[in-house]
Formats: C-alpha cells, sequence, structure tokens
C-alpha cells in the first residue's frame, strides 16, 4: 500500500517530531522525574491511547471540527490547560512540604495512565497536527484513505511510544539522582510546577493553527 521510501520519510519525520520539545515528552520528562520510571512508561502509554483517539478523529473526518469550530477548540483547550495547572500546584506543593515526600500524592497505575490519556486528549493542537501532517504521505490511488491514515496514525504511535519511553527512562534516573538531596528534590518540584504552567498557558493561548 505505501512505497518504502515513502513509509521511511514519515517513520524518519515522526522520529523528529517525537524528539523536539513539545507538550507531550516535557510532559513525560517532568512526570517521570518526579514518579520515577514506572509512573513515566505508564503515561507514556496513556499518551500513545490518547493518540489513538485523535488518530481516529482524523480518519473518519472529524478532526476537522476542531479546525474549523473555534467553540470545540476553546473548550477542549480550557480543559487540558486548567488539568495542567492543577498538576503544577501539586508540584509546587510538594516543593512546598516541610517532610520530604510528604507533598508527594500516591498515584496508582490506573491514574498514572488516565493522567497520560486526559493530558494527551485534551490538546486539540494534537488533532489538528496529525490533520496537517497525516494526509501529506496518504496516496488515494494506492486504497481508501481513512485506511491509510490510520495505519499511518499507528506508525507515529509506535515511534512514539519508542521515543517517549526512552525519555522517560533518561528522566528517572536524573529524578532518582536529584532526589538523592531534598534541596535537589525541592527544585525538581518547582521546575516541574515551573515546566508545567508554561505548558498550560500555552495551550491557553494557542489558536487552532498549527504551529
Amino acid at each position: 500500500m505505501f512505497e518504502s521510501l515513502n513509509l521511511l520519510t514519515f517513520v524518519i519525520a515522526s522520529i523528529f517530531l517525537s524528539l523536539a520539545p513539545g507538550p507531550d515528552n516535557i510532559f513525560v520528562l517532568t512526570q517521570s522525574a518526579l514518579y520515577g520510571r514506572n509512573a513515566g512508561l505508564l503515561i507514556t502509554l496513556g499518551l500513545c491511547t490518547g493518540l489513538v483517539v485523535h488518530t481516529t478523529l482524523i480518519a473518519f473526518g472529524v478532526g476537522v471540527l476542531f479546525q474549523d469550530s473555534s467553540l470545540a477548540f476553546t473548550v477542549l483547550k480550557t480543559l487540558g490547560a486548567a488539568y495542567l495547572g492543577y498538576l503544577a500546584w501539586q508540584a509546587f506543593r510538594a516543593a512546598s512540604a516541610n517532610i520530604e515526600g510528604a507533598g508527594q500524592p500516591r498515584l496508582t497505575p490506573g491514574r498514572l495512565y488516565r493522567r497520560g490519556i486526559f493530558m494527551n486528549i485534551t490538546n486539540p493542537k494534537v488533532t489538528v497536527f496529525f490533520l496537517a501532517f497525516l494526509p501529506q504521505f496518504a496516496v488515494p490511488e494506492q486504497g481508501p484513505l481513512s485506511f491509510q491514515l490510520c495505519v499511518l496514525g499507528i506508525v507515529f504511535i509506535a515511534v512514539a511510544w519508542v521515543v517517549f519511553s526512552l525519555v522517560a527512562l533518561l528522566a528517572a534516573q536524573l529524578g532518582d539522582w536529584l532526589k538523592s538531596s531534598p534541596g535537589a528534590q525541592r527544585k525538581l518540584n518547582l521546575c516541574a510546577s515551573a515546566a508545567l504552567s508554561l505548558l498550560a498557558i500555552n495551550l491557553l493561548l494557542s489558536n487552532s493553527l498549527v504551529s
């Protein structure tokens, strides 16, 4: 269905896009550093599950809604920004705790997984990005467009899962090293809070155009 060169180009582009600083990989980095390797991998799995939702929306044409409807885009991005703000507040509270570890919430595997899903699906810019990116590699003459978009989405998700997992592993090691010092742990939480706050502001101020 896909020419080898076309698919290889898509994979390479997906790798670079996954490595580029963005909300998802920054989120994986901060959460892995704060809560450890397993937390980062679970959040990565949740983020990739969210990408399945975005791929489905694009394949069946629903994604156009977030490009054409300012109301739908605004509602979803506001929810996402509010959630990021909540996570930033949690990290700030942890940094302000007098007893080491007292400010860190207990997070179950299910909660971490859901955190990744919610973070991803409440960012309508992901849908708009997929809407601009995936169709460039689809060839109508080579089969149903919806099926091709689904396949491309799956390939992108696989690439993102590998890249984000590596980010999670590296960030967790850095986090473990920093947590050996209470002062460093406090700074880590403050940095995570600042990063999450900036992501929230960036999402809130974004428009429906791919930036």
